[in-house]
Formats: C-alpha cells, structure tokens, sequence
C-alpha cells in the first residue's frame, strides 16, 4: 500500500482538506491502518475503494452549546482526505472499519494468493 499524492482537478478535491496522521501494521494475513480523525463522527466519514484506491474523508464537527461561538479555532480546514494506493497482495472488497475515540481502524486482507500457506509433505 502506498500514499498516493492526490490529482489537481478533480471534482473530490476543489476544497482543501488536512491529511490524518496514518500508522500501518502488517501482520501474515492482512494489513491494518490506523487514522487520526479527532472530531469526526462515524457520520461524517466516507471510507471507499475505487481500483486500487482507498480513499478515507471526514467532516470535523464541533457542535457549541446554543447561543455559544468560537472566538478562536485552531482547526483551518474542517476536512480531512488521504488517498492510497492498494497493491495486488491486498483485498481491497473486505475492508473492515472500526471508529474509537477519534482514530479509524481500517483492516485490509491479504489476497488470498498472498496470505502464507502451509504444504503438506506425505511420505511416499
């Protein structure tokens, strides 16, 4: 899996977005990332794979008490987006996703040409 740098022009990313810090685990059967998303509720993210791109996107949701305003905000851009490029050795149709205090799990199988296998050896 790579980090895929995102395309100029395309309709998804006219507005700027903040890219989530990702730290990835590979184990024999799959690979697991990890995302950042402080401030994302699981109905604001959008996790797809279109060919061999994984795309994660989430909307930051700051709700403030009524008749409450910010007066100062750190947060710049209320997005994020980060694109990757999946290799042939994953199985891009059974991502699973789990979102858990503000950071996204994503599990991604190994195809199964490329998860490890035993041969059996018998005796002649």
């Amino acid at each position: 899996m790579s980090d895929q740098v995102s395309k100029q022009g395309s309709p998804r990313q006219e507005v700027a977005a903040m890219r989530p810090a990702v730290h990835v685990v590979e184990d024999a059967t799959a690979i697991t990332l990890y995302a950042d998303l402080p401030g994302v509720p699981k109905d604001k993210l959008d996790i797809h794979v279109e060919g061999d791109n994984l795309t994660l996107e989430g909307r930051v949701e700051i709700n403030l008490p009524e008749g409450m305003e910010a007066i100062h905000a750190e947060v710049e851009l209320p997005r994020y987006r980060r694109v990757f490029t999946l290799s042939r050795e994953l199985d891009g149709n059974n991502v699973s996703a789990k979102l858990q205090n503000g950071v996204l799990k994503l599990r991604i199988p190994k195809a199964e040409h490329a998860q490890p296998r035993r041969i059996e050896v018998r005796a002649a």
